[in-house]
C-alpha cells in the first residue's frame, strides 16, 4: 500500500492544506495513516497551547539531555538501515505486508516521529513551567527569587482557625501567595495590601485557588513599608470595588 508522505501529513494536521478526495479515501481505509495524522494534530494542538507565551523559564538540565539522547539515537538510525541493505539478499529480513514504499531519503519515519514527539514533550514542559509561574505553583516550587518581605497570614475575624497562608514579595516586583483550608464563598477571593496607618488599601488581584497559590504582579514602586499588611477576602459578584469588609486572612510584611 503507498502510504501518505509524511512531509503531507505534516501540512494537514496543522491545517495547512485539506486533503484531496484521493487523501480523504486513503485516510478513511488506512488505519497507520490516519493513526500518525492524528498524533501529528495533537503535536500541533501543544504547539497551538503555548502561543502568547513570553519569558518562559530554561527547561530543566535532564530534559535537554534526554532530547540529545533521542537525537543520537534517530541519527544512528540511518546507518543500522544502510548496513542491512548491503546483507546478502538470503540473509536481509523479510518486510512486512504494510512496509512504506515511496518514501524520501533519511530518517525512517518512526524515528522522524520519535524526534517529534520529543520536541512536543519539551514543548509541554516548558508551557507547564510557563504556567506553573504564573499561577499555579506549590509552596516548594516558588520562583527562585530574593525575598524582600514575607508575612504568615493568620485566619481573621469569624474565619475558620484552620485556614492559614503565607506572602512572599521577591525581588522582580511579584508577590507569591500560598493559602489553605480558605472557607468556601459563593463570590470569589481577592488579594489586597493594606496600610494599617490610614487603613488605605489596594488590590493586587484575584486569588482563584482556596487551597493553593498564586503569583501576583505588584504595582510599580509601591511602598511596602506603608502597605505592610496582606489581606485575602470574600468577595461579591456585585461590580463593586472597594473591599467588602469580608477579611479571611490577613499576615504582616517583614523583611
Amino acid at each position: 500500500m503507498q502510504h501518505l508522505a509524511h512531509d503531507r501529513l505534516v501540512f494537514l494536521a496543522l491545517g495547512e492544506s485539506e486533503a484531496d478526495n484521493g487523501e480523504t479515501d486513503h485516510l478513511g481505509t488506512c488505519a497507520t495513516c490516519r493513526g500518525e495524522l492524528e498524533d501529528l494534530r495533537h503535536v500541533a494542538g501543544l504547539g497551538a497551547d503555548t502561543e502568547g507565551l513570553r519569558e518562559l523559564p530554561d527547561p530543566p538540565e535532564h530534559v535537554w539531555q534526554g532530547i540529545v539522547a533521542e537525537i543520537d539515537a534517530a541519527r544512528a538510525l540511518p546507518s543500522l538501515a544502510e548496513a542491512r541493505r548491503q546483507q546478502p539478499a538470503s540473509d536481509a529480513p523479510a518486510v512486512p505486508d504494510g512496509g512504506r514504499t515511496g518514501r524520501r531519503r533519511g530518517w525512517p519515519r518512526w524515528a522522524t516521529t520519535v524526534v517529534t514527539a520529543t520536541a512536543a514533550a519539551v514543548l509541554g514542559v516548558v508551557g507547564t513551567l510557563a504556567v506553573l509561574d504564573a499561577t499555579d505553583r506549590g509552596p516548594d516550587r516558588a520562583p527562585q527569587q530574593a525575598v524582600l518581605a514575607s508575612a504568615p497570614l493568620s485566619a481573621y475575624g469569624t474565619t475558620p482557625k484552620d485556614a492559614n497562608g503565607d506572602a512572599r514579595i521577591f525581588t522582580n516586583g511579584r508577590l507569591h501567595l500560598h493559602v489553605a483550608n480558605l472557607p468556601d464563598v459563593p463570590g470569589y477571593y481577592e488579594v489586597w495590601l493594606i496600610n494599617p496607618t490610614s487603613m488605605e488599601m489596594f488590590s493586587i488581584g484575584v486569588l482563584r485557588d482556596p487551597s493553593g497559590d498564586a503569583l501576583l504582579p505588584l504595582p510599580p514602586n509601591v511602598d511596602l513599608q506603608a502597605y505592610s499588611v496582606v489581606d485575602v477576602s470574600a468577595e461579591q459578584y456585585d461590580n463593586k470595588p472597594a473591599h467588602s469588609g469580608d477579611s479571611l486572612l490577613r499576615g504582616t510584611l517583614t523583611g
